[in-house]
Order: C-alpha cells, then structure tokens, then sequence
C-alpha cells in the first residue's frame, strides 16, 4: 500500500521550510520510525519518520526544496522490501542473519551493528561503525558509544572523526590555487542573521563593562562539587551561577527585565532567561522559565538538557519562544572580551568571558587572581546608563561573594 510523505505541520509562527537531508532513498528499505527526512525551518529542524515498515517510493521535494506545511514530499510503499545496495550491506546482512545478530556475532563482512540513531550520528559524523566499541547488547552499537567515540577523537585532536559542519565546507587546496564553494545559507543562520541586523540597526544598543572575582564562585565550586554531584547527579558549574545571579539582579532592575512592543514598555513579573547554545547549524536560545522559583541544580540540569537536544537537533519551538534576558558565553571559545548583540524584543543580554588569571591589586598587593571580564549590551530606549552599570555591579558583587543571592542582599 502506497501513502504520501508529508512535511510536518508548522508552528504558526512558522511560514516554510526547506528540506535538509534525505537519511533515505528511493528503493531504500525503512523500519517503522526510523528518521527518513529532515525538514529544517527558520526556529527548529523538524523530522519526519517511516510510518510502517516499507520503502521509499518516490522523492517529490529534493534536498534545498522549499516546503510548506503539511505538503507532500514523497511517497512511501508499506511492506515492500528494500533493494539490496552494496553500500547498505550493514543493513542488509542485519535482516537476512537475525539469527547471528542475536548471537553476538557480526555479519560476514565483519560490519558493526548499529541502532538506527547510532547509524544516523555515525552518518552526521563521518565515523566508520567498525572503529566504535559497541557497549549494547550482543555488542550493538548504540548511540552514546558513537558520540564517546567522536569526542574522543575530538579531544585528541583526529581529523578523520569527524567531517566539517555542514555551515563550513571544506576546499580542496592545490598548490598555486585560489578555489572558493558556494554555499547556500540554512534557512536557521538566515533568519538569525536577519534578527541581528534589525536588532543593530532598530535599537539604540550600548555595551558597559566590568570585571569579577571567580575565585570565591571556584572555591565554592571545588568545595562542594563531589556533594552537589552525589546529591543532584549533575556536576555544578558556572552557568547556574550567573544565571541565579542576574535573575537577583533583573527583580531588582525590571528596566532590564522589560520588552518593546511598538511605543509600549512591557514590564515583565517573572524572569525567563535564555541561555545561547551554539550548533552546527548557527545560534539558538532555549529559555530557563521562571529561574527564581529554580535551585542551581534545576538550572544546570534545565541547561545540559537543552545543550543535548540542541545538538541532536530536538529543539522544538516552544523551548525558544519568549525570554526576558539572555545569557551567552563565549568564555567556552576563548574569547576574552567583546560586544553581545541583543536578543529582541529584549533589552538587554549579559555576556560572560574567558576566565584569564591577572595581577590585581587587592589591599595594595598584587595578587593573581582568576578574572572574568563581563559584557552587558542594552537598549538606550528602555534602560538608563546609570540602571545598566548598577546592574552589572549587582552581578559582580554577588558572584564575589555568593552569600548574597542567599540573602538576598
């Protein structure tokens, strides 16, 4: 039986997508919800999966095509076996000697086996199933042995574990040679690139600067991070920090905490931070609702919760609709010092840096201290300079000296 391949529906915000992989070809045999094809919109990459076992019958909207919700992009034949590819061996010799699989034993030509969402991360990363340790049963490889596997190869520095983000080909270069590629901008990086350009040239932006004492804020962390990972399960990081921190900060500057909307000021009762993650397919900003009501625990494990789906590429729309104040750090690439760009319709967005040891002086002594140099990048419409610098100070003085967000002081 023949049915049609649709396009998910939409969020409303949402006009269009465009297709962004085809993980299936025509003639290709599917499992029942094994991922056929990724939709990728302007917010979230949508996947659609196999709704029986089956095949690919027909392709109707290519990879780069732009589709609409809910349109047909292909067609699917239910119960039809797949055509025998040698490029799909691995597949192949899994179906016609189930009886060896569940015996612990590969395939004759020695291939790994693999869970559908090991075989796709495997893909994404160009990684030989072969080289993966498969920790499953009977040996299968799942997917947490193959992304041990590319970080690993990553923290050795392997140039073979993993392909370059599909945002930043790779060119050939002969000698003597000036080679360039082309390279269609994703839907995802041309809608942030359209919200930085209107938040530039709309809002009257303005950067302050200050510096903080990480010292007090790793003194606690190596304290007490055995406990908080025995108690919470999750390790304590900086993060929580500053984002209990500036929630403190937003009760006690709503300016900071507000919106435009056309010639209105929206003044917002409650704190929705978003936290910057960085993907292979541009920025995004999932939101931590409601921070004040949250422990630092809540908060991590809110944060590498949406660390992990934003890899995955899992981010649904509703975890990046709102936000109050946006946090980014990118400490995490190196960078010392710089200008964050607002996140509209917010007014305000905190930067964090590089943790860089300095001479300081401290009571008239140079002392080497562990310093954090912290960027706050507001709108000059909604917040004063005075509200912005008083702010960033609240930050800096209760990061110093964390007794304060306890106390609230």
């Amino acid at each position: 039986m023949s049915t049609e391949i649709k396009a998910p529906v939409f969020p409303e915000s949402v006009a269009e997508g465009t297709v962004a992989t085809w993980h299936k070809q025509p003639g290709e045999a599917c499992s029942r919800d094994e991922l056929i094809v990724d939709i990728e919109t302007d917010k979230v990459v949508l996947e659609v999966v196999a709704p029986a076992d089956g095949v690919i019958e027909e392709v109707l909207k290519g990879e780069g095509d732009t589709v609409e919700s809910g349109e047909v992009i292909g067609k699917f034949k239910e119960g039809a076996a797949g055509e025998s590819k040698p490029a799909e061996s691995k597949q192949e010799s899994q179906k016609e000697e189930p009886a060896k699989e569940e015996a612990g034993s590969n395939a004759p030509s020695g291939d790994a086996i693999l869970s559908p969402a090991a075989r796709k991360l495997a893909e994404e990363n160009n990684v030989d199933p072969n080289a993966v340790k498969g920790t499953g049963k009977d040996g299968r490889v799942t997917k947490e042995d193959v992304q041990n596997h590319v970080d690993s190869a990553k923290s050795s520095g392997s140039a073979s574990a993993s392909k370059p983000a599909a945002d930043m080909p790779s060119v050939d270069v002969a000698s003597g040679e000036r080679p360039e590629k082309r390279v269609p901008m994703t839907r995802l990086r041309a809608s942030i690139a359209k919200r930085l350009v209107n938040a530039q040239q709309t809002a009257a932006m303005l950067t302050t600067f200050n510096e903080v004492n990480m010292a007090p804020i790793m003194e606690l962390r190596k304290q007490y991070q055995d406990s908080f990972v025995k108690r919470h399960g999750i390790k304590l990081g900086f993060m929580s920090f500053f984002t209990k921190a500036a929630t403190e900060a937003l009760k006690r500057f709503p300016a900071v905490n507000a919106s435009i909307d056309g010639n209105d000021m929206v003044y917002h009762g409650y704190q929705d931070v978003g936290v910057a993650v960085s993907t292979d397919r541009g920025l995004v900003v999932p939101v931590v609702r409601d921070v004040d009501a949250l422990g630092l625990a809540d908060i991590e494990k809110k944060i590498v919760e949406y660390g992990t789906k934003a890899k995955d590429g899992k981010l649904a729309i509703e975890d990046m609709t709102g936000g109050t104040f946006t946090i980014t750090n990118g400490g995490i690439f190196g960078s010392l010092i710089s200008t964050p760009i607002l996140n509209p319709p917010q007014t305000a967005i905190l930067g964090m840096h590089k943790i860089q040891e300095r001479p300081m002086a401290v009571n008239g002594k140079v002392e080497i201290l562990p310093m954090m140099y912290l960027a706050l990048s507001y709108d000059h419409r909604m917040v004063d300079g005075k509200e912005a610098v008083q702010f960033l100070v609240a930050i800096k003085e209760m990061l110093e000296d964390p007794a304060r967000i306890l106390l609230d002081v």
